[in-house]
């Protein structure tokens, strides 16, 4: 097992559970360095005092905030320990709420939260009793001297502690301008319901490959080698405007004509976050 990135404790109610904190997500396009164009050298980046124009070492550097263009107030590592007000190491879980409920906009990254020993029943207490009464904790943990809001879930075996934004740092819709129904025909509506139905399928993540970074890799191995990448043109879609909407449709409709045809036999619907859980890597 990997090393844990977190090692603490869920505390529900006045039961602590002994948790290790682990990764869920994975970057897994491929990394490049800056190189000098001229002799493929790799790069250096410094860090360079805007006053003196001379170099800057690690231990030479804090952290300001700038309150005013030029001004800057300077913070501690104490200060940061400091702000994160809760010192222990805990997973405080503040309340359970249904996770339709809450804007997918709200949830970053995942990790899983893995028993420590001696925790193994309590874990699987609480993860059966999330999976039973289909709630998400709600919960607090400082990571990295930072407190962050937490989402957490079960899934399969596993229970999966997300890493949430808080309110504020949400853009309010009303900033921006919707259309609205009252433009919309009904014939138009109903070919793009048939459509989406036609199209309605179970959530299979296998079916979903990183194009990008299929063909990134193609043209590296190709570069390689010396030769030239053989890739797939993309078309671009025409936009479908006014006038030949209708048209648009029917054409989409003849191409999901052609495929598969829907399963007669549906699982349940899914939770609107549901479609946002993490899987296993």
């Amino acid at each position: 097992m990997a090393r844990a990135l977190w090692k603490g404790a869920i505390a529900f109610g006045l039961v602590n559970i002994p948790v290790e904190l682990h990764t869920a997500v994975r970057d897994s396009r491929p990394r490049f360095r800056m190189l000098h164009a001229e002799d493929k050298s790799p790069v250096r980046f410094e860090r360079v005092c805007a006053r003196e124009g001379k170099p800057v070492a690690w231990d030479e550097l804090v952290k300001g905030y700038e309150y005013e263009k030029g001004r800057f107030v300077v913070l501690s590592k104490e200060d940061f320990r400091s702000a994160a007000l809760e010192k222990s190491r805990t997973v405080d879980i503040r309340s359970f709420v249904k996770p339709e409920e809450i804007d997918d906009r709200f949830f970053e990254t995942s990790y899983f939260l893995v028993p420590a020993k001696g925790g193994e029943r309590a874990y699987a207490l609480l993860r059966e009793a999330i999976r039973e009464t289909r709630l998400a904790g709600i919960a607090t943990i400082v990571l990295r001297d930072a407190q962050h809001l937490a989402a957490l879930e079960v899934v399969g075996e596993a229970m999966v502690l997300t890493l949430m934004r808080y309110a504020e740092e949400l853009v309010d819709v009303r900033e921006y301008h919707f259309p609205t129904v009252k433009d919309i025909r009904k014939p138009e509506l109903q070919m793009a319901r048939t459509l989406v139905e036609n199209l309605a399928d179970q959530w299979d993540p296998s079916q979903y490959t990183d194009e990008y970074r299929k063909n990134l890799m193609k043209i590296i191995k190709a570069k390689m080698k010396g030769k030239r990448p053989h890739l797939v043109e993309h078309v671009e879609p025409q936009n479908a405007e006014v006038v030949d909407l209708m048209e648009r449709l029917r054409q989409s409709l003849q191409g999901a004509g052609s495929a598969a045809p829907k399963r007669s036999a549906r699982t349940k619907k899914t939770s609107a976050r549901g479609k946002h859980r993490p899987h296993a890597a």
